[in-house]
């Protein structure tokens, strides 16, 4: 597990952590749940680090878990000071809250993210799609131009009935139409 921010110490940054040393962090990481010790020094799970704690001066401890799709990616973490009076229930389910808000800012942040990579994406399939209708109508106008300037096209057209060659031509006109109407977004 990494620190990412500490009050006692706001230059810490990504600090790896043993959750050895800290069981109760270890407990709330491995059950999912909040971890409310109100007595540290008489707590029993707490024995192993009973001399660090009291070196730390630490009377109160909340670890409430940070959870993404029923992960724990992190937790808040707070210890009262000896002298400080511990933490109420009132305190834990604030944390608990503030956890809860957490985790859902992470998941929005997430979703902006992956909206953002979704819209490159999305632009750059666009602008691959324009290049590729922009090849389609030159290749198309090459063809017709050459078609056109040979003597078997110029042939050919008057033996179209005039229905026919007006019919052709409404139709280019309507698609000429369509084609500006696409062209327009």
């Amino acid at each position: 597990m990494r620190l990412v921010a500490s009050y006692e110490d706001p230059t810490i940054r990504n600090l790896v952590v043993d959750l050895n040393r800290y069981p109760e962090l270890k407990r709330a990481f491995d059950s999912g749940e909040t971890v409310f010790i109100p007595d540290a020094a008489t707590d029993p799970t707490l024995k192993s680090i009973k001399n660090t704690l009291e070196t730390r001066n630490v009377r109160s401890i909340v670890v409430v878990p940070i959870q993404w799709q029923s992960t724990v990616i992190g937790a808040i973490f707070l210890r009262t000071d000896r002298d400080a009076e511990p933490f109420s229930d009132a305190d834990v389910r604030f944390c608990q809250v503030v956890a809860s808000l957490t985790a859902k800012a992470l998941r929005n942040a997430h979703r902006f993210e992956a909206l953002l990579r979704d819209q490159k994406d999305a632009t750059h399939g666009q602008r691959r799609a324009d290049l590729q209708r922009i090849a389609l109508l030159a290749f198309i106008r090459r063809l017709v131009d050459r078609y056109s300037k040979s003597d078997d096209h110029i042939w050919a057209e008057t033996l179209l009935p005039k229905a026919s060659d007006e019919e052709l031509e409404r139709l280019v006109t309507v698609a000429m139409q369509v084609i500006d109407e696409e062209a327009k977004g």
